[in-house]
């Protein structure tokens, strides 16, 4: 362990914002801890079917708001996009390597899971408990689909000042919400919620804010947010919740769009210390590591979780926390005890899929 930590120190560029890494690896342990947080498997009557402990704790929705961290994750995409690519290289080229980094780890996910639901359901598993397992897998590729759109349109968007697409998240939900429009109008949202903390990012690219900013998003984007959910009947939680009306994700809303540039004013104000932090050699190994598996990581923390619920029915009984109904502060409890179970299946799927060697952290524009 102790050479690996040196070989990562050594093959690291004294000119690489360790920061910037440090904040994607704290965006990543937000979504996945999150998803393993929320989302519960339950088995019944020979099914499996997916539910959430904040439809019985709607009160816990706080709590989603330390872990629906995907506005960090746009806006370091959009701060790597801005350094990363020279003037000198040929757009082309610098987007074709972009998508590169992208998509292979997405086809290997993608064929991977195709065997498997085809495996299971001529085993005799329920289609209901098949589509339930692979929608989990599946449905955060759109994350990954909207990173692609965004950084393909990175000279059209770095010209953009983010306040453009928060008026069109605002009259896209004045439309849905206040006058009756069409639901389908809320998917502009997915492209124009997320560019705001990307177009933030690409903005800090060419030169980063001082902490009064930081403070400015976080205070102001706080209170709208706040303000949203009290007055305007925008939903407390920050993540989907099964059987909600409406949800701040799926598309993004106003107040997902208000409470993402708050994150990002907490980025800037923890850009410094975690800077300051990342100059011991362990701890920027660990976040090396991280970054250079966070697609991976990504990719495959919902099949770590699938993997340990699945193998936990060849117990006699539903296991809490793991195949019961998330109905109580025991499962709160049992559910916090399985995490190291998740994280230790994670680290094997990382280890069977690998997107990097550890050894070489000597670029800042991983995805």
């Amino acid at each position: 362990m102790r050479d690996l930590v040196e070989r990562i120190e050594s093959a690291t560029p004294g000119t690489r914002d360790r920061g910037i890494d440090g904040l994607r690896a704290l965006a990543i342990l937000g979504v996945v801890l999150g998803h393993w947080l929320v989302t519960a498997l339950v088995a019944d009557s020979g099914t499996v079917h997916g539910a959430s402990p904040l439809r019985a704790f709607p009160q816990l929705a706080p709590v989603s708001w330390l872990f629906q961290t995907l506005a960090v994750f746009f806006l370091v995409g959009g701060i790597v996009a801005g350094r990363g690519r020279s003037a000198r290289e040929p757009y082309g080229v610098w987007l074709r390597g972009r998508m590169a980094r992208l998509s292979r780890p997405v086809v290997t996910v993608v064929l991977v899971w195709a065997v498997v639901a085809g495996a299971t359901l001529a085993s005799g598993v329920g289609l209901d408990t098949v589509r339930t397992l692979a929608k989990l897998v599946w449905s955060p590729l759109w994350f990954l689909a909207v990173l692609a759109v965004l950084t393909a349109a990175t000279p059209l968007a770095a010209r953009l000042a983010p306040a453009w697409p928060v008026a069109i998240v605002a009259l896209v939900d004045l439309v849905r919400y206040g006058l009756g429009g069409p639901a389908w109008l809320g998917w502009v949202n997915v492209v124009a919620g997320w560019l705001v903390p990307y177009c933030v990012g690409l903005s800090w690219a060419r030169g980063l804010p001082g902490r009064r900013t930081g403070w400015a998003l976080l205070l102001g984007g706080a209170a709208v947010t706040a303000g949203l959910v009290l007055w305007a009947g925008y939903p407390a939680a920050m993540v989907g919740v099964p059987g909600a009306a409406v949800s701040n994700l799926d598309p993004p809303t106003l107040a997902a769009v208000t409470f993402g540039l708050a994150q990002c004013g907490a980025s800037r104000l923890l850009l410094d210390p975690l800077r300051r932090a990342l100059r011991r050699p362990a701890a920027w190994a660990a976040v090396a590591v991280a970054n250079l598996s966070a697609i991976t990581i990504f990719l495959w923390h919902q099949t770590a979780m699938i993997a340990v619920t699945a193998l936990g029915l060849l117990a006699d009984r539903p296991l809490p926390g793991l195949h019961t109904a998330p109905d109580s502060a025991a499962w709160v409890l049992a559910r916090l005890a399985w995490l190291p179970v998740f994280g230790a299946a994670l680290a094997l799927c990382c280890t069977a899929f690998p997107s990097g060697s550890a050894a070489r952290p000597s670029r800042q524009d991983a995805p």
